[in-house]
């Protein structure tokens, strides 16, 4: 399988000079371990067992830690929380950076162990699934991403939209994770049924009491069904027979496992009725299509899913290039009780930038960003709108918002 460059592996090259322990996050099958061992070959690699303590670390942690040289990949660190007193005990009485880096596929139960123990002593990132431009081995688009935040002039043209390897819908049906990038289309369906499988036996069972995996199966559907719509724990559980804190806790694991994003709503004080549900989206629009059974790309022309299918995978990559930049810039939605609404809104140095996402491949005009400008006139310090497209070109709809391509993400 060849090998596809990430846009994090410079940062992660940089953070083992900086930091004495470095924690690489992200959903299982996003190629953690990949990147690791091809940035770090002499690096030596030991991966955990949720049940099978091969290595002594559970019962023996600073024994563990003594017996093996140095510098070491910790792979699925969340199996072994013993040994995070341990590592912090070691780190301490070393000077040298960048001798451990630790991986997990588990947000919240693995922070707070990290936070309890090695607070200050590690560097985070996160590794989410492919974007467009690292699975066509194409540079990330930051100087356009940078330029639009930065409210440059004719920022839409700071770069050209890239080369596509596969039509917009073989990309939403088939999902963006490292493990399908070299499968036949036939044999998509049973990547993602194993890919639930080992899933739920090994990052559910640890994270939650879940009696009845099946019901977590049909819970996964419905979110599918629902993915980019505003979050209602009541109709969750109706739909399925459970109650609404049932489904919040459920949902609670599928985001600490990375198989779910939650969108909160922008607040602020110029409007005051705004609804306080967040948007919620799973990470994978090819998994989206398997618990849908939506048989083939093609399938997806046409289908009532489409349109939030394809906002589902713009947000994602959006989210993932976004964390790329200096400063981080957060990801909120807007929506307010008189019906005004535009899909995403970034918020970067004390600026408001509103985006729309349509699924159209062309036919888009200026009539497209009536909630943009309902934005902009809303809030004063808000900077140029993205509406984000289906379709090849990139071009300026009026003075403050442009048409951009699905190709730039």
């Amino acid at each position: 399988m060849n090998y596809l460059h990430r846009h994090l592996e410079k940062t992660i090259k940089d953070a083992i000079n900086w930091s004495k322990v470095v924690l690489l996050l992200g959903a299982r099958q996003t190629g953690k371990s990949t990147m690791l061992r091809h940035l770090f070959p002499d690096y030596q690699h030991i991966t955990f067992d949720p049940v099978t303590d091969l290595y002594g670390a559970r019962t023996d942690p600073d024994f563990f830690l003594n017996n093996f040289s140095k510098p070491l990949i910790l792979d699925e660190i969340q199996y072994v929380p013993q040994l995070m007193p341990a590592l912090k005990r070691y780190v301490d009485n070393s000077e040298r950076k960048g001798e451990f880096i630790l991986t997990g596929s588990q947000n919240l139960m693995l922070m707070q162990q990290v936070s309890e123990s090695l607070a200050g002593r590690v560097m985070i990132f996160h590794l989410a699934p492919f974007t467009l431009s690292e699975m066509s081995e194409s540079p990330a688009p930051l100087p356009f991403l940078s330029a639009w935040l930065n409210q440059e002039t004719d920022f839409w043209e700071k770069e050209k939209p890239r080369h596509a390897i596969m039509p917009l819908l073989k990309y939403l049906w088939r999902g963006m994770y490292p493990g399908i990038t070299e499968l036949p289309d036939e044999a998509i369906s049973y990547y993602y049924q194993s890919y639930l499988s080992t899933y739920i036996e090994r990052d559910v069972r640890l994270l939650g009491n879940i009696s009845d995996e099946a019901d977590l199966g049909r819970f996964m559907r419905l979110l599918a069904a629902l993915t980019a719509q505003e979050l209602n724990f009541s109709q969750l559980g109706r739909e399925i027979f459970i109650t609404p804190k049932t489904a919040k806790n459920w949902l609670d694991i599928l985001r600490k496992s990375y198989q779910f994003l939650e969108i909160p709503p922008w607040k602020g004080n110029a409007i005051k009725r705004l609804s306080g549900k967040a948007k919620g989206i799973l990470t994978d629009s090819g998994l989206i299509c398997f618990l849908q059974q939506i048989p083939s790309a093609e399938a997806l022309s046409g289908h009532p899913l489409y349109g939030r299918l394809f906002e589902t995978w713009i947000l994602n990559r959006l989210s993932t290039l976004l964390s790329l930049l200096p400063g981080k810039p957060s990801l909120y939605h807007w929506r307010t009780n008189g019906g005004a609404e535009v899909d995403a809104v970034i918020h970067y140095n004390q600026m408001l930038y509103p985006v729309e996402i349509k699924g159209k491949f062309s036919g888009i005009t200026k009539n497209e960003i009536s909630g943009i400008n309902a934005f902009h006139q809303t809030y004063a310090n808000s900077g140029p709108g993205l509406l984000i497209y289906a379709g090849d070109e990139n071009y300026p709809l009026s003075r403050n918002a442009a048409a951009i391509s699905w190709k730039m993400f």
